[in-house]
């Protein structure tokens, strides 16, 4: 199970953002690019684990697109993408993102009180995106069936779990251990 994504982590660059050392891998990048093969494994066992009774799978632009995509192509749930930049559209929710290396604004298009969704992304680090999206949606009305990210990095989901009450799925946890992205566990 998941061995092509455990192969793809072999090898992973190692970059500093401000201070931050942060992995490029192509579900979290898409550089240097993205293998099918690879998608059609994670989008297969997201929905193994999520629960998929659901109106709506959102993600966050931009790497949660492609993980989404997969997803909706493999569930048949269609897809709403929180995007960086606003659209202006009747109902449009901004809300700010704070991650370990930037702040910026998100805009949430197309979800409505009472909608159960399921909420996908590529990695959990610090966890201040998703505690921005899962507030958001709560406040919104929406019903977060399940939260389900591919990479849990550091102690962000933890923190995510702590602020918001809730568990997080993960497809595998790692780490950066001498400039060496290592998976760390698996849920």
């Amino acid at each position: 199970m998941l061995e092509l994504l455990r192969e793809s982590l072999k090898g992973c660059p190692i970059v500093m953002k401000g201070g931050y050392p942060y992995f490029v891998h192509p579900l979290t990048d898409g550089v240097p690019m993205i293998p099918p093969h690879l998608l059609r494994e994670v989008a297969g066992e997201i929905a193994r684990i999520a629960h998929t009774d659901v109106d709506k799978i959102i993600t966050v632009e931009a790497m949660g697109i492609p993980i989404g995509s997969a997803l909706s192509l493999h569930t048949g749930i269609p897809l709403c993408i929180v995007r960086k930049r606003s659209y202006g559209l009747d109902g449009e929710v901004c809300i700010e993102q704070h991650t370990g290396y930037s702040r910026s604004s998100l805009y949430i298009n197309g979800i409505h009180r009472g909608d159960r969704l399921l909420v996908v992304d590529d990695v959990v680090s610090t966890g201040g995106t998703m505690i921005s999206l899962l507030t958001a949606l709560q406040k919104m009305g929406a019903d977060v069936r399940d939260v389900v990210v591919v990479f849990k990095r550091g102690e962000g989901l933890s923190r995510v779990e702590s602020t918001m009450g809730r568990k997080i799925k993960y497809l595998l946890e790692v780490e950066v251990v001498d400039n060496t992205l290592v998976e760390v566990h698996t849920q």
